[in-house]
């Protein structure tokens, strides 16, 4: 078995990924199971790379979207830095190789022990909140004899139409500053001398499907960069976050990753301004799938069939947290017509639902599905609820065999292990 396609595709009818039979890795790792394309990965990243070659950038990746080591690891060698959302993440970002300066903190609820631990590393840029978390950065950097490099987090009021729980730019949200607020903040920044000002950043919120939102965004927090430079203020960088939509059904529109620099590199151009960029989801999402077996059928009231399988909301939360919409598949689909079916899992919870009224062939206990679109905000939202073990993640590497070797001889890496009862009770006392 041999190609030279990429990714998620059939051969001789089963789904592989980078050519490796799905059903092959479930047999050897077990289900459910998140499996990583690591060509996937490399691809959507170099088209990004690609469409904002024309202008000064360097790409944070969102570390949130996926933080398993192995992936964090992959987008530092493509040449991404690293966002930080938690004190958890700068030290997933040191282990994967950054240097402190490659790394950029954000986040809204920093904690006194994150930060000092932020401003002793000497961090590329933190991204700071608040008036307070000013004075606080301030008096951390004062105390340690150090030099503290900000850039202040600013709310837009940007309606990115997105769902509620992932919208960031609107004034309702907790968020970053107005405008207003942030004039008073960067002039605090640049009078301490604990504190260096770096630059403006915005985040307006996650699956966006339309420019327009970035485009307002980016004008205007280049707006206000010039304002800033022309009272004196001296700014390095303009940090635009990321948000950039992936389609999880095949009509849904999206917004092209060229379309999407050309628009960005238009507004922030008359800066001269470095531009930052924060990708997760758009690089990781499409290069995941979640493994899951079939363990239960049974007859709906009325019309059509629950397929109940052995992954859960514990190992893909998105479908239960926003009534998010991931493609279902058989891996090794059986001759026959389709038929309705609810996929859900075995939480004991309604909402542990992946999918309803899904058109998918005759099933049988034991076969396996695959869930798609699920590199990003998947394994790394997973929880321990009803006292389930972690699922396996598994990186499918195809780097360094340019003749495509056999699927039997491919790069197949667990890289991160199964969970087990022991480990998952160790902790209480």
């Amino acid at each position: 078995m041999s190609g030279s396609v990429s990714g998620f595709f059939r051969q001789q009818g089963v789904l592989t990924c980078d050519g490796v039979p799905l059903d092959r890795i479930a047999r050897e790792v077990g289900t459910p199971v998140h499996v990583y394309s690591g060509a996937i990965i490399d691809e959507r990243y170099r088209e990004l790379e690609s469409a904002f070659a024309g202008y000064p950038h360097r790409f944070h990746y969102a570390i949130k979207a996926n933080a398993t080591l192995a992936i964090v690891r992959r987008m530092r060698s493509l040449g991404a830095k690293a966002d930080a959302n938690s004190g958890g993440e700068i030290e997933v970002a040191l282990r994967a190789g950054f240097t402190p300066d490659e790394i950029v903190f954000t986040g809204v609820g920093k904690t006194h022990a994150e930060l000092e631990r932020a401003v002793a590393l000497g961090l590329g840029a933190i991204n700071a909140e608040s008036p307070g978390e000013v004075a606080r950065i301030a008096a951390i950097a004062g105390a340690q004899g150090r030099r503290a490099r900000v850039a202040v987090r600013l709310n837009p009021d940007v309606e990115a139409g997105t769902h509620p729980h992932i919208s960031t730019g609107s004034r309702i949200n907790k968020f970053g500053v107005s405008l207003d607020d942030a004039r008073a903040m960067i002039r605090d920044v640049a009078r301490r001398p604990s504190l260096q000002i770096t630059g403006l950043h915005a985040h307006i919120g996650s699956q966006i499907y339309r420019i327009e939102p970035f485009v307002r965004t980016a004008t205007l927090v280049a707006g206000f960069a010039r304002e800033l430079m022309a009272d004196g203020i001296a700014l390095e960088h303009i940090d635009l976050g990321g948000g950039l939509g992936i389609a999880h059904e095949p009509a849904q529109p999206v917004v092209p990753a060229d379309r999407y620099a050309a628009a960005v590199i238009e507004a922030v151009r008359p800066t001269g301004l470095h531009l930052l960029l924060e990708p997760g989801r758009w690089i990781v999402g499409p290069a995941g799938v979640l493994v899951t077996a079939v363990v239960d059928l049974k007859r709906k009231a009325g019309d059509g069939w629950f397929v109940i399988v052995d992954a859960g909301m514990t190992d893909l939360l998105r479908p239960a947290l926003y009534g998010a919409h991931h493609g279902i598949e058989a891996v090794e689909p059986r001759d026959g017509e389709a038929r309705g079916c609810d996929v859900v899992g075995p939480v004991c919870e309604t909402a542990d639902t992946f999918g309803l009224q899904r058109r998918l062939p005759p099933l049988e206990v034991g076969d396996l599905l695959a869930i798609r679109d699920t590199g990003a905000y998947g394994a790394v939202m997973a929880s321990n609820y009803n006292r389930r073990p972690m699922a396996a993640e598994v990186l499918v590497d195809a780097r360094g065999h340019a003749d495509r070797r056999p699927a039997d001889q491919a790069d197949v890496q667990i890289v991160r292990r199964r969970q087990t009862l022991p480990e998952l009770l160790q902790w209480d006392v």
